[in-house]
Order: C-alpha cells, then sequence, then structure tokens
C-alpha cells in the first residue's frame, strides 16, 4: 500500500474556507446530539484500517495519529487531539497508530519523524503536520478538514464508541486528565462564538480585548493570527490563486496563504521573501509582517521556520 501524502498535491484546490457553513450545520447537528462519556478515539492496526479508516472515511473525515510509546512529544500531542476529537463531538473520527505494533503501516505512510498527523476523507489521505502542536495551531487545521470535506460531500456525524478506563491510551492518560479538568477561559468565549459563526471581524475584536489587557497573552495572539488568516482566505478560489501568473504583490500574498494553509511552508515562506527581497517601503514592510505572523502560526520552532528566518535575514540585508 503506497499513499500519497505531499499535501499540496492532495489539497489543491479542495480546502475552501466557504465551505465551512457547511462543516458549521454539521457541527450544531452534533451539538443536539444527547452528550455521553461515549469516545470518538479509535485504535487502529492492520485488521481494521481498511473498514475505520478507508472505509469510514466515506461518510466522516478521520484524522489519523502516528505515535510510539516511547515518543515525548507524542505524549504532549495525543491528549490534545482526543480533546479535540470530544469537543466535535463526532464531526471527525481520531484513529491512533502505534508505528511500533504497526510497521507495515507505517512503511506506507512513509514515517521520517512522530508525531505525524494525517486525514482521509473520501477515501483519500490528507497530510497535515508533524510534530507537538498546541491545541490553538491545531484547531484551524481540523476546520479546514472539515471544510474540504464538507466540499466533498463528507459531512455525516460519527457513533462514539463506549470508553472505560482500561481504553485509555498510557502515552496520553495523565495528560488527558489534564486537559478534562482545566475549566475553560470565560475570556475567550466571545471569540469561540464568532468563529463558530464564521463571523472572523468579531473574532479578531474579541481577541483584541484580551490583548488590551494582556499584550503577551499567546492563545489570543495566536488565535487572531489564525483568524485573520482564515478572514483573508474565506472566499478563496485556491485552484485560481495557485494557477494565477500575477507577480504583484497581493497576488504574491494570496498564493502565500493558499499554499501555507495546505502545509507547503516552504513554498510559502518563499513567495514572501520574494516580496521582501524585490520590494522597498511599504510593500516590504507588510510582506516581513505577513511572514513574521505566518511564522507564529507555524510555531517558531518548526524546520521551515527556521530556514526561511535566514533566509529573510539575507533578503533584508
Amino acid at each position: 500500500m503506497n499513499l500519497p501524502l505531499n499535501p499540496r498535491a492532495n489539497l489543491q484546490g479542495a480546502i475552501d474556507l466557504g465551505a465551512l457553513a457547511a462543516a458549521r450545520e454539521a457541527q450544531q447537528r452534533a451539538a443536539l446530539a444527547p452528550k455521553t462519556k461515549n469516545s470518538y478515539v479509535i485504535d487502529v492496526d492492520m485488521s481494521n484500517f481498511e473498514a475505520d479508516v478507508i472505509q469510514q472515511s466515506m461518510t466522516v473525515p478521520v484524522v489519523v495519529d502516528l505515535w510510539a510509546q516511547w515518543c515525548e512529544p507524542c505524549k504532549q500531542l495525543s491528549p490534545i487531539l482526543e480533546k479535540l476529537a470530544a469537543d466535535y463531538a463526532g464531526r471527525f473520527v481520531l484513529a491512533k497508530i502505534d508505528i511500533d505494533a504497526n510497521p507495515e503501516l507505517s512503511q506506507a505512510f512513509q514515517v521520517q519523524s512522530i508525531p505525524m498527523v494525517l486525514a482521509f476523507v473520501g477515501g483519500q489521505p490528507l497530510g497535515l503536520f508533524q510534530g507537538a502542536l498546541p491545541e490553538v495551531q491545531i484547531r484551524p487545521v481540523i476546520d479546514q478538514v472539515l471544510a474540504a470535506a464538507a466540499q466533498a460531500g463528507v459531512s455525516g456525524i460519527a457513533v462514539a464508541s463506549e470508553s472505560t478506563e482500561s481504553d485509555k491510551d498510557p502515552a496520553s492518560e495523565s495528560l488527558s486528565e489534564t486537559h478534562d479538568e482545566a475549566p475553560s477561559d470565560p475570556r475567550f468565549d466571545a471569540a469561540e462564538t464568532a468563529i463558530e459563526a464564521g463571523d472572523w471581524d468579531s473574532a479578531i475584536a474579541a481577541y483584541k480585548v484580551i490583548l488590551k489587557d494582556a499584550p503577551k497573552d499567546p492563545v489570543a495572539r495566536i488565535g487572531m493570527l489564525n483568524v485573520e488568516l482564515m478572514k483573508r482566505t474565506d472566499d478563496m478560489d485556491f485552484e485560481s490563486v495557485l494557477a494565477s501568473t500575477d507577480d504583484s504583490c497581493e497576488s504574491q500574498l494570496k498564493r502565500a496563504d493558499a499554499l501555507f494553509l495546505m502545509n507547503d511552508y516552504d513554498e510559502s515562506f518563499a513567495c514572501i521573501i520574494e516580496i521582501v527581497r524585490a520590494n522597498i517601503g511599504d510593500q516590504r514592510s507588510l510582506a516581513q509582517e505577513r511572514l513574521l505572523a505566518l511564522f507564529d502560526i507555524a510555531g517558531t520552532s518548526h524546520p521551515s521556520v527556521t530556514k526561511a528566518r535566514l533566509a529573510l535575514s539575507n533578503a533584508l540585508f
């Protein structure tokens, strides 16, 4: 089994954040379902991969978490993904694959480092990200998967399986308890409500209120940057943007946003760095500001960010 995991190839023309409206409707249906202690998390191996990942993704998006017992970043990421699976209440299923116990699947996915996260929509794999990202960076990725799924007509709601204490993954048990017990921060309620409604301006305004009192709040800052990105790309025709030969600053910034949302960080950053290199004044300042924002969303420790920072320095000096 050889699965293509190039996110640019799989997501080009597929992620249209305008489709979030349909995905939001599915979320509302899920919100009306009775709340239980059931789990939307499943363990997957070769015996159930075809049924629980490939076939299930025909009706419900499946997010795949590739992990191992010895992997410390996996222990940070797994409980976040499990919490999101519960929060989204069946709009996607989280499938966990232990790569040590399933070397055939690890080889099929061409795993080079873990944690590694991808999704299946309509039986097709979509590369998402590698490494342990914080929840504030993962939520927009999940929203993008759900938007692509809604556009493809995959917007079913999964039926949760019964969860018991013995079902808990030892890689994430203690951290899961931390997530379960942590109370929500009411300061973010307005922003979250606006995001669920697709009201990007109100969400940005809500984050600005938080940042006025706490200018360095990382959750609010990254949250606002993510919402600004979603606002810029809300009605974007990704295929047209990527096919365009217009080399203007505005067009290249749009192209950079599209590439970024498809996780092609290297090409996205390269587009903006070229603007910095070729321009002076306001256009250079705008491009530099946009690039730094994308750096923050991607995460300062991401290898593409490290490489792009050096390229930016060379372009500036």
